[in-house]
């Protein structure tokens, strides 16, 4: 078969199968150019998902007609110059028109700010239709017809319109939180409006308009920088997470990027506080030498290889665990709307109705009488046997009573002084109720304990050998023969714990010392644990980076169990221990170890603001 050279036609065809892969990659491209340009307005319309129409207009510097007719043809671009090492700007392949205009109906009108009338350029399935004058606005429309309608075996493959549609939206999200100084507009027939208003320099606001409102309230902020590599950005609190990755945006020298290594590194900064099934929300963004970056690794140019991954890796880990440690205590502010959402009030407004028909009232008649029964019930002469007792109160001071419970916390003491306040009681013997100056605070004693002996061993494990107690009878424990060679390869890393053990015959293992940390503890619960976990591993890898999953699974075993009751000053122990450890907002699992209620939050249960 003889070889023969491709029409232009269908290399473009070709081209497009990797630029454009939907209605959304089309929007990617054309939001880049609008950036490109210089644009502080680009509004976005769309039309069955994009498919049918897609629009997008933008303030930038514009295009006269000799540009307009290079802008349709394959790698022509204003871009770049001769090198790839240095490339600053979002798009720079000058494939993404001429892909776009020939598997669908493309027509761009443009105007420079400098000139005095526009032109219009329209192709059509690779076909040139025609260059013409045109009225316009300075900038820039580019509009997009029937995408695909060349290449109907592409077309079969795209998702429903919502779902297209939905893409978009989140191009145009992505594309907002990177540059906050520009305006966005997405509308069309098969959406309702989103409008993003410039925030200038206030990248949190921008922030806030795309993740919630409570971002701004559980947000850390970022900046770090390692070997010339900037990392600035927000990062959530662990315990505000979402149900997916979708809430972790990454962008490159503003170029927004899905790479698997960041979306790694950030999982790997939130080990041990997000429960599983669960994800951080966070924005970060790198800013490098172009020279050190690769994003020509793919048409879509989503994708980036880093000259020093490792780096990249470590500065991401280092940083958000630094930032953690700062600031990441603290509850999520969703935690106190959660519980306020969880009571009911007692009187349901519509749990009286009123009749239909009324008889003038009167005070023999009215429901709010006064209950008035000679000699029964509560009438005036069976309330005087009561005139002894003390009448409720909700006041904190003393009563005049014989006998006083114990106060949780001495009267002199100011629980305003701690950030989480003075122990006032304890429920069900596992949640702490404290006092704080505005509000109060309610700590799950076992996930909050947990968290503490975690932080304790973790801390231990870069320093020295933890300290451990030696049982006087060793405790022998039956397994099967295979978890005892599991355990026994790994005897020396569980050592450096504090947790002796030994071969106790073929099918046992002797423990003769724990962790004096954990004080008390079910030797026999935490090495079974710790063998069916140890046997999900790799066991030709060593211990060692596994010992920090080992050290959160001692601590889940040596902490203060539910339903044990605490002593006042117990409790007070624990909540300034808290204050001091980084990450005691949430326990080794991720779940939240304590939330937080304002007075405001209480009034609004009660009706009172």
């Amino acid at each position: 078969m003889a070889i023969r050279q491709l029409s232009e036609t269908l290399i473009n065809q070709i081209a497009a199968g990797e630029v454009i892969e939907r209605p959304a990659s089309a929007a990617k491209e054309l939001i880049e150019n609008a950036l490109d340009a210089g644009a502080t307005r680009i509004e976005i319309a769309t039309s069955g998902g994009g498919k049918g129409l897609l629009r997008v207009s933008d303030n930038g510097a514009g295009m006269d007609a000799a540009d307009l007719e290079l802008a349709v043809k394959r790698h022509c671009t204003s871009k770049i110059s001769d090198t790839l090492d240095d490339i600053r700007t979002l798009g720079f392949r000058g494939e993404a028109l001429p892909s776009i205009g020939s598997v669908a109906k493309l027509s761009i009108s443009s105007r420079r700010k400098d000139s005095a009338g526009g032109s219009e350029i329209a192709v059509s399935g690779g076909k040139f239709l025609h260059l013409r004058p045109s009225a316009s606005n300075p900038g820039t429309i580019v509009e997009v017809r029937d995408l695909f309608f060349a290449t109907p075996a592409r077309l079969k493959f795209l998702k429903t319109e919502k779902a297209e549609a939905a893409a978009i939206t989140e191009v145009v999200k992505r594309m907002a939180i990177a540059f906050p100084g520009v305006r966005f507009v997405l509308s069309g027939t098969d959406r309702s409006t989103l409008e993003l208003p410039a925030t200038g320099d206030d990248h949190l606001a921008r922030m806030a308009q795309i993740l919630g409102k409570d971002f701004r309230d559980n947000a850390i902020e970022i900046d770090a920088e390692r070997e010339d590599v900037g990392l600035t950005g927000f990062a959530g609190v662990p315990t505000f997470n979402r149900g997916n990755s979708g809430h972790q945006y990454a962008f490159v020298n503003g170029r927004p990027v899905q790479d698997k290594l960041i979306l790694s590194a950030i999982r790997g900064a939130y080990a041990e506080t997000i429960p599983s099934g669960r994800y951080p929300v966070a924005v970060l963004s790198f800013r490098l030498d172009p020279a050190l970056v690769d994003v020509n690794v793919h048409p879509a140019k989503s994708d980036v290889r880093f000259r020093d991954p490792g780096l990249i890796r470590g500065l991401i880990i280092g940083a958000v665990r630094e930032a953690l440690a700062r600031d990441g205590s603290r509850a999520a502010t969703t935690g106190a709307d959660g519980m306020l959402r969880s009571f009911r009030p007692g009187f349901q407004p519509n749990a009286y109705q009123r009749p239909q028909t009324q008889a003038p009232w009167s005070p023999e008649t009215s429901p709010s009488r006064p209950y008035q029964v000679a000699n029964t019930g509560f009438a005036e002469r069976p309330q005087a046997s009561f005139d002894g007792l003390v009448t409720p109160t909700a006041r904190s001071e003393p009563q005049p009573q014989s006998w006083q419970q114990p106060a949780a916390v001495p009267r002199e003491e100011a629980p305003q002084r701690f950030p989480l306040g003075a122990a006032r009681a304890q429920i069900h013997e596992n949640y702490i109720v404290a006092q704080t100056e505005d509000g109060l605070v309610i700590v799950d004693q076992h996930a909050a304990h947990e968290r503490l002996v975690f932080e304790a061993m973790r801390k231990a494990l870069h320093s020295k050998r933890l300290p451990s107690q030696v049982l006087l009878i060793p405790e022998i424990i039956d397994l099967p023969e295979e978890d005892c060679d599991r355990l026994m390869v790994h005897a020396e890393g569980l050592g450096e714990l504090g947790l002796a053990i030994e071969r106790f015959g073929p099918g046992a293992i002797a423990v003769r010392e724990t962790p004096a940390l954990l004080g008390e503890v079910d030797a026999q619960g935490l090495v079974r644990q710790l063998a069916d976990e140890i046997a999900e591993w790799d066991t030709a890898s060593g211990l060692s980076q596994k010992l920090e999953y080992v050290a959160a699974t001692m601590a889940c075993h040596g902490s203060v169990r539910s339903g044990r009751r605490m002593r006042p000053e117990e409790m007070n122990a624990l909540l300034r221990q808290m204050e001091v450890t980084p990450g005691s907002g949430q326990c080794n699992h991720g779940r939240p170890t304590y939330i937080e209620l304002k007075l405001s939050d209480i009034e609004r249960l009660f009706g009172r603001s």
